[in-house]
């Protein structure tokens, strides 16, 4: 059987302006990987527990200590891939990443590619803008945050740019650099969850 490559879109839901990336992927892809992908083109440092949601099934990877499992329609992830979610074009996921800010990441299959899988995929085709700073406050508090910071004369500038360091622009986007992160261990994604 030949192998296919999906063209997947990743956007974070309620973003604005769009925060959003496009990849090509291996449709035999396990959902263990591809949240490193997810986190590494998104630009998260993989700090908080996950889990991948479709038609009210949650797919995650199984703590031993969770208490709650069998309360939810919990699936472990360990052997599921993408196409087991995504079968044909336009079909959509959700990723939900960190629990406390809940970001929500759309997943949607832009393409089926039906002719193999090269060896430069994982690949970022494109995106747009830089991902929100671990523990902001989620979507809202991400939103809040480029508020304040067009304006010096407020009294929580001085706090948010010493915690973010001078650097942070919230419009960068290097597929570049991503795509050299790709090609590494782990798809240049920290492994602590």
């Amino acid at each position: 059987m030949t192998k296919k490559t999906y063209q997947i879109q990743i956007l974070l839901r309620g973003s604005n302006p769009k925060i959003w990336r496009r990849v090509l992927i291996p449709s035999d892809l396990l959902l263990s990987d591809f949240h490193k992908i997810i986190q590494t083109t998104m630009g998260w440092t993989n700090s908080h527990l996950h889990q991948f949601i479709k038609d009210r099934t949650f797919y995650t990877r199984r703590m031993a200590d969770d208490d709650f499992w069998g309360e939810k329609d919990n699936v472990d992830y360990l052997k599921i891939k993408i196409s087991d979610l995504l079968k044909k074009e336009k079909d959509r996921i959700i990723n939900e990443y960190d629990f406390g800010d809940s970001w929500e990441h759309d997943i949607i299959l832009e393409k089926i590619n039906n002719n193999g899988v090269n060896e430069n995929i994982p690949t970022c085709l494109t995106g747009k803008n830089n991902c929100p700073p671990e523990d902001c406050g989620g979507i809202w508090g991400y939103s809040d945050m480029l508020e304040i910071l067009k304006h010096p004369d407020n009294e929580e500038y001085e706090e948010y740019v010493e915690w973010l360091g001078e650097e942070f622009d919230p419009k960068y986007f290097d597929k570049n650099e991503i795509n050299e992160m790709l090609k590494t261990k782990d798809f240049g994604c920290f492994e602590l969850f």
